[in-house]
């Protein structure tokens, strides 16, 4: 039996972020909010990005947690920073006279509050830290669109694409399928893993806290919190860079044989373009190292979590988001992000503090 309790993964973004904001407030650590301007949650309230702060001035080593760049992956993530990061002490016991903690809550509020992987503008903001002026083509998405985002606006579907996917995975491959889908597009504003045409507001508040918060450090560990990808509750450690050429075998130092990395083609993920530590590697100073990974943790098979999007993807384009959020529909993307039995979270916790350890530990053995 888990002994974690159910109100460490709350069920709304407002309680996530009060949760969040509490035990900041409790741990005495500094907080910044950044508002989204023009948009409320579906009970009206506030949104935003809330960073949280415990350590020195100026710290020569930093941890950084991010939790919520892809909005509804934002309650594991903030789970983990909330009970293990604040509530357990780990980041007030880890700070110190040269090292620092910074936590960075729901990156992306809106798709946080609205159930959304995306944001606001149906844009997968872990695809759109790019030059927008020359965009990465994925000549491969174009020929999957239609049949993940059908045209017409005849109800939805389910059977009929779940025959359609399945066709597509028989005559592509699983792994091709998947490298077309999720690498990240640029031409096509209504559909899947689209990463805009321009900055996004949270990616714009992001380099904010890069240039203000993290940009000092000697070295930063970085941890991204995601969902949705590898073996169900499993937090697979995935390679996402540092300029030096040591990074890698850094990380390997840090977080063991776990460690994968798309572009060796030994993880859950495929190469991807456009994510969050790309803003961190470019906004440290030339000196900085920089260690960075994603924490994914799965949920459910390939498939399934497709599915899940195909159908999150047909809702809010034939629906207010108002009452988007309110459908049964949203059942298929909550279950594919935010699985809501005892198990998983307990799992997620778990191994969520031994990474948070790793890091630490890591940081901490750095010269």
């Amino acid at each position: 039996m888990s002994d974690e309790t159910p109100l460490d993964f709350p069920l709304d973004y407002s309680r996530a972020r009060a949760d969040f904001l509490g035990a900041a407030q409790e741990a005495g650590a500094r907080l910044r909010t950044f508002v989204l301007p023009g948009h409320r949650g579906p009970d009206g309230g506030e949104l935003g990005v809330d960073t949280a702060y415990l350590g020195p001035a100026d710290p020569v080593k930093l941890l950084v947690a991010v939790s919520g760049t892809h909005g509804i992956e934002g309650f594991c993530g903030s789970a983990c920073q909330t009970r293990i990061l604040l509530r357990e002490g780990v980041a007030k016991a880890a700070a110190g006279p040269t090292t620092g903690v910074l936590l960075v809550h729901g990156l992306n509020p809106y798709g946080f509050a609205y159930l959304r992987r995306v944001n606001e503008d149906n844009i997968d903001l872990n695809r759109n830290f790019v030059d927008h002026d020359a965009p990465p083509h994925n000549d491969a998405y174009d020929a999957v669109h239609d049949t993940l985002v059908p045209p017409g606006g005849g109800g939805f579907a389910p059977d009929e694409l779940v025959a359609d996917l399945t066709a597509l995975r028989d005559r592509l491959g699983p792994q091709h399928l998947q490298e077309a889908v999720t690498r990240g597009q640029y031409r096509h504003p209504d559909g899947l893993f689209y990463g805009g045409q321009a900055p996004t507001w949270s990616r714009r508040v992001f380099e904010t806290v890069v240039a203000e918060q993290m940009a000092g450090a000697s070295h930063v560990g970085y941890i991204d919190l995601h969902t949705g990808l590898g073996a169900r509750g499993v937090g697979e450690p995935i390679f996402r860079g540092g300029r030096d050429a040591d990074a890698h075998q850094r990380a390997r130092r840090w977080y063991g044989e776990a460690l994968t990395a798309s572009e060796r083609g030994t993880s859950s993920s495929t190469p991807i373009v456009g994510n969050t530590a790309t803003a961190v590697a470019a906004g440290l100073g030339a000196d900085s190292r920089l260690t960075a990974i994603t924490l994914e943790f799965g949920t459910q098979p390939g498939p399934q979590v497709l599915l899940a999007l195909c159908a999150d993807a047909w809702l809010h384009r034939h629906h207010a988001p108002a009452d988007a959020v309110r459908s049964d529909l949203k059942r298929l993307i909550r279950d594919a992000f935010g699985p809501d039995d005892a198990d998983w979270r307990g799992r997620v916790l778990r191994r969520a503090r031994e990474v948070f350890d790793q890091a630490l530990v890591g940081l901490a053995d750095e010269k």
